[in-house]
Parts: C-alpha cells; structure tokens; sequence
C-alpha cells in the first residue's frame, strides 16, 4: 500500500554514494607511468594523502562514484534502487540523478550530503559535462528556488539530516550507523564504507549497490524520525510510512532488503 504524503513534501528523493578512488586523475595529478595498476595507483594517492593528514580519506575531488542508491518516496511511488545498471558508467549514474531532480522536483535527503556526497556530485557533475539546470537553480528563472533551492545549506530542498541534528555545527556531527542503531534500525550491513574499494577490485559491484540501498535505507528511515519531532506528521502518519517500508522490503525478493527488515523486526522486539 502506498500512503500519500499529506504533512511532508509531495516528493522525497533520499539518496547515498559511494565512492572509489579516480585512479585516472591520480595517474595524472601524480605523474604516474601509465603501466601502473589500478591498485598501486590508489596506493600512491592514499600514501600521498597520508603525508598529509594521516588519513587514506582522498579529497573530494579525485573519487569518482561507483553508485547512487534511492529511495523514492511520491504520493504513487515507493521505490528503493541503485541507479542505471551494474554495467552503467558514472556519467550515466550523473544523468539518471539529475533526471530525476528535473522529473519531481524533489526534495533532497541525505546524511552527510552537503559535507561529501553532493560536494563529489558536483565535480563529477562537472568533469563529465552533465548539464542539471534544475538541480542549479537559485531563483533567476523560477522565483520559488530563491529562498529554498539545493545549495543553500539552510534551505529545506536539500536536507541534510546530519547537519541538521548537529544543529549545523561540524563538532557535535554523528555517525549514521550509531544513530540508525540507537533507533532500533540496522545500521551498516555487509560492509562499510572503507571496504568499498577492496569490493570494487574484487569486482563485487553488486555488493557495494547492495550495501548503498541499506545504508540509503538507514537515511530514510531517521528522516522520518526527524519528521515526527519535527511535527511535519504524527505519530500514525510515521507508523505508516515504516509499514509502507516494511511490506516494500517484505515483497521485494532481493536478499539483502529481506534481511534489513527482517533485522529491523529483530530489533524492534528486542
């Protein structure tokens, strides 16, 4: 069953990336001999980043996206997906995004989005020359963009759900898997973040997609949450688009969306 959304917005595109290094750009910003493997080349740029900082974590700019996962809430639509298919190439994944910021209009969710996923978004967006005008608007051309579009960090097109319980300050941020955990969801499952690149050598693309839609799930799910506190539905509205949830991952025949709910049940009678 489908329920409408009434308290919130019409259309709610909850998403989340995951990233592998730019093994292409490495070799360039490097200097590197084009024999070198995709591996020793990610090494370099981890080493080169770990003189730095003392962290493998890559600035923004040199990942490049191995999946956007969804969950499409509409008054018609649930839907939980990976974008384009596990043989589609980032800019495929870029466009199929952007279409459908530019079909619904949506509002944005994320955990973390403004500080990594749409900051990523955005110079992918850019090296692959993916035109978004909706996604980019700010009010010149539909009046309704100026006081809530998708970059403002305090407008609601775009929420970041992080940011917005840290209350917009970095210092109180949390981890989406302690959060997700602490609300009786599951949390990280398969994986986590830090495992994706070593999935992607082993050519486990379909783990990483699979792990992208359960963590994507983690997002939605606390969003409602945030919802509820927020006032924006009731109790029984929330209660009802966790059922909607529910029976879509029940009925859905893919393993590991079973086992996220059957994991959620788990929990919620613990």
């Amino acid at each position: 069953m489908i329920f409408a959304l009434e308290s919130v917005d019409m259309n709610i595109f909850t998403f989340d990336i995951e990233t592998i290094p730019d093994i292409e750009n490495g070799k360039k910003i490097l200097n590197l001999a084009e024999g070198a493997s995709d591996a020793e080349v990610a090494e370099a740029m981890f080493a080169k980043q770990r003189e730095k900082n003392g962290s493998n974590f890559l600035p923004l700019h040199l990942h490049r996206i191995a999946a956007i996962s969804v969950v499409l809430k509409t008054p018609s639509v649930f839907k939980v997906w990976t974008l384009g298919d596990i043989d589609s190439d980032e800019k495929e994944i870029l466009q199929r995004f952007f279409n459908g910021i530019e079909k619904y209009s949506p509002t944005l969710v994320t955990w973390n989005g403004g500080g990594f996923d749409l900051p990523v978004i955005h110079y992918r967006a850019l090296l692959h020359s993916v035109v978004a005008p909706r996604y980019w608007e700010t009010g010149d051309e539909d009046q309704t963009f100026r006081w809530n579009n998708y970059l403002n960090r305090y407008h609601c097109r775009h929420t970041d759900v992080m940011d917005v319980l840290a209350a917009y300050q970095s210092r109180a941020n949390a981890p989406l898997d302690q959060i997700a955990m602490m609300l009786g969801l599951p949390g990280k499952m398969g994986m986590d973040g830090s495992k994706v690149w070593e999935s992607y050598l082993n050519n486990d693309l379909a783990g990483i997609r699979n792990y992208c839609e359960t963590d994507v799930l983690n997002t939605y799910l606390v969003y409602l949450r945030l919802c509820l506190i927020q006032g924006k539905i009731n109790n029984s509205e929330y209660q009802q688009y966790c059922q909607e949830t529910r029976e879509y991952l029940q009925s859905s025949k893919q393993a590991h969306l079973i086992a996220f709910e059957q994991k959620w049940s788990a929990a919620a009678v613990a």
